[in-house]
């Protein structure tokens, strides 16, 4: 390092640092930019005071004008949807299902609006088209755990399936396998003949098991699934005569249904939707019909 100087060319003072032969100027930093950052900190500080900004345990701090973006959107959200609705909205509060569901005129929006709701809440598990998939049921398919009325479903929306409300309905499959209810020649028994029920072509050695499978059946599940096994809709417990399947109908995905037993869940969405929405969503879903 030598001791600095003048450069000959643009006036300045070098540092004193030579790299290379090359010296290195002394170009201080302009104070502008000083005057940014000072503005920034000012900027940030004032931030801080005015609006929500610094988490700490389970809050934050509010922020002098009590400002909460959130809340904003969920109102612009909220006065968008009662605007996109207000022409029919009331309309559907004031009328029953049935009022409704005969009035075409009025099915229409209620249908455009239900996709739409629907779409944003029920499709991640249903699906856009409401064909379902392993673990959760086909809405076209018409198979009702609870029942299909239109009624009945906005309750099955409003209170959920094993759900947080203190109403919600209420569902539980026993596991007999897992529980050493029965052993695994008796499920293997019981499963041949619950999907001969559906006429499905049976496994290698089912034909000879359905007949102890049926009385096995009327022993530990047509208390539940009723003696016909058409089901139950009081407990939520599947007709299993149909074609409508929710976890799989080869042997492999009924002996497991059998032997772990099953416990469906649905939120309970009257927690998050208004009771005009269940509405709509329950007349949507009750005029769903399966893909062509």
């Amino acid at each position: 390092m030598e001791p600095r100087k003048r450069d000959k060319v643009t006036g300045r003072t070098t540092t004193g640092h030579i790299w290379n032969g090359i010296e290195e100027l002394e170009t201080p930093i302009p104070k502008v930019v000083f005057a940014f950052l000072a503005g920034t900190f000012l900027f940030a500080v004032l931030c801080w005071v005015l609006y929500p900004a610094w988490p700490f345990g389970v809050s934050y701090t509010k922020g002098l004008l009590g400002f909460d973006q959130r809340n904003v959107v969920t109102e612009q959200v909220a006065k968008a949807e009662a605007a996109r609705i207000e022409d029919w909205g009331g309309k559907v509060e004031a009328l029953d299902y049935a009022q409704i569901e005969a009035d075409p005129a009025l099915m229409q929006p209620v249908r455009e609006e239900g996709r739409r709701l629907f779409e944003d809440n029920c499709a991640a598990c249903h699906g856009v088209k409401a064909t379902g998939g392993p673990g959760f049921p086909d809405l076209t398919a018409k198979a009702w755990l609870w029942g299909g009325s239109s009624e009945t479903i906005a309750e099955t929306i409003r209170v959920g399936i094993n759900g947080t409300a203190e109403d919600t309905r209420s569902s539980q499959m026993l596991s007999f396998g897992k529980d050493q209810m029965l052993d695994r020649e008796q499920i293997l028994n019981v499963v041949a003949y619950v999907r001969s029920l559906s006429d499905l072509e049976p496994a290698a050695g089912d034909a000879a098991r359905i007949e102890p499978g049926k009385e096995i059946f009327a022993q530990n599940c047509a208390s539940c699934h009723d003696e016909d096994a058409k089901g139950n809709q009081e407990l939520g417990a599947p007709n299993l005569t149909d074609e409508t399947w929710i976890y799989g109908s080869d042997q492999q995905a009924v002996y497991t249904t059998v032997y772990n037993g099953r416990q469906g869940h649905m939120p309970s969405w009257g927690e998050r939707l208004t009771p005009l929405q269940i509405k709509i969503l329950a007349l949507y879903v009750h005029t769903l019909k399966a893909p062509q």
